[in-house]
């Protein structure tokens, strides 16, 4: 993929770990900023599947070919790319990737790597994402956590955080986690009544209870069979993408888009193509979240939707579970 622009060509490799549209979404908001400030790219996107020799062959060949800037996408592909290239020659930017410092890459939000890497993060710090889960639901009683058991960066930067948080607030915490991700939907059949049962013990209505779906697919995938099963208890994603036209949605989504985290780490890769070193970088934050909004699924479960949550929403689907607002784009900071 060339653009042409006056300026000198900057060639770029992108590393991710599998085919998903997630990633086709952020490289095409990779281009469409690169393309806003001018830069002339060639740009390699190679799928290494995991796969450590064609992942070091890629390196290797992106040294010797003398380009300028790497993007990891996805949290598996950054993770892969930060044990085999830190300290590596060429900068690094991490795309659709969750939470560094939770996962250890980072010591804290604010001081560089010291290092080839620039992190972003996919996440939203946890108090932020619960200011508005209390606005939501002021006295909620309980959350049930959702998420695969083998989605290691899910279970450490989207459940387990969200879960310590609430308990430390005595909010009962009831957490689910699907085993075998190729039987989800079997699994998930029985999690979900469970988790129901479990909140009418202390509310018995179902008003001060939520379900949070993290960003594991094989979970978020399953929304219809989710819905199907959760009565009137509102479906809460960290994933934005999740809350869609028609009625197999989310209600709701507090989180970050990949569209908005890949401006984000396109607009960390120009400024390391114009000079700045990555290690000085602080982790990239989407400010504020993502919010997505379905009206439809809304009004079936007879969920207020509080007003603040309209006027900053970055996508909202009418009554008709028709699309009235999609990706509003921040300014850029």
């Amino acid at each position: 993929m060339i653009a042409k622009f006056t300026t000198s060509l900057k060639r770029i490799l992108v590393l991710y770990p599998r085919p998903s549209s997630a990633y086709d979404t952020a490289i095409t908001e990779m281009l469409r900023t690169f393309a806003a400030r001018d830069i002339n790219s060639h740009i390699e996107v190679v799928n290494f599947e995991l796969n450590d020799a064609r992942g070091k062959a890629a390196l290797q060949e992106a040294e010797k070919n003398k380009v300028d800037l790497i993007f990891a996408m996805g949290s598996e592909s950054a993770a892969w790319v930060y044990d085999n290239y830190k300290g590596g020659a060429l900068p690094v930017v991490t795309v659709c990737s969750k939470d560094p410092v939770q996962l250890g890459q980072m010591k804290d939000y604010e001081s560089g790597s010291g290092n080839n890497f620039a992190f972003t993060s996919l996440n939203v710090p946890v108090d932020v994402q619960m200011s508005y889960v209390r606005e939501l639901r002021p006295d909620l009683k309980n959350l049930a956590v959702r998420v695969d058991s083998k989605n290691i960066s899910a279970v450490q930067t989207q459940a387990e955080p969200v879960a310590a948080y609430l308990k430390e607030k005595g909010v009962q915490v009831i957490w689910g986690s699907v085993q075998n991700p190729a039987k989800a939907r079997e699994e998930l059949t029985k999690i979900i009544p469970d988790a129901v049962r479990a909140m009418r013990q202390n509310d018995p209505d179902l008003t001060k209870s939520l379900f949070w779906i993290t960003g594991s697919t094989s979970v978020f995938r399953e929304i219809r069979t989710i819905n199907q099963y959760a009565d009137r208890v509102p479906v809460v994603s960290v994933v934005p993408e999740i809350v869609t036209n028609g009625s197999e949605t989310a209600v709701l989504a507090i989180g970050v888009s990949f569209e908005s985290n890949a401006r984000l780490a396109a607009i960390y890769g120009a400024q390391i193509l114009n000079g700045t070193k990555p290690g000085n970088m602080k982790v990239g934050l989407v400010s504020p979240p993502d919010v997505a909004i379905s009206f439809l699924k809304a009004r079936e479960i007879n969920m207020r939707v509080p007003f603040g949550f309209f006027e900053i929403a970055s996508f909202i689907y009418d009554y008709r579970g028709e699309v009235v607002r999609s990706a509003v784009h921040k300014p850029e900071n």
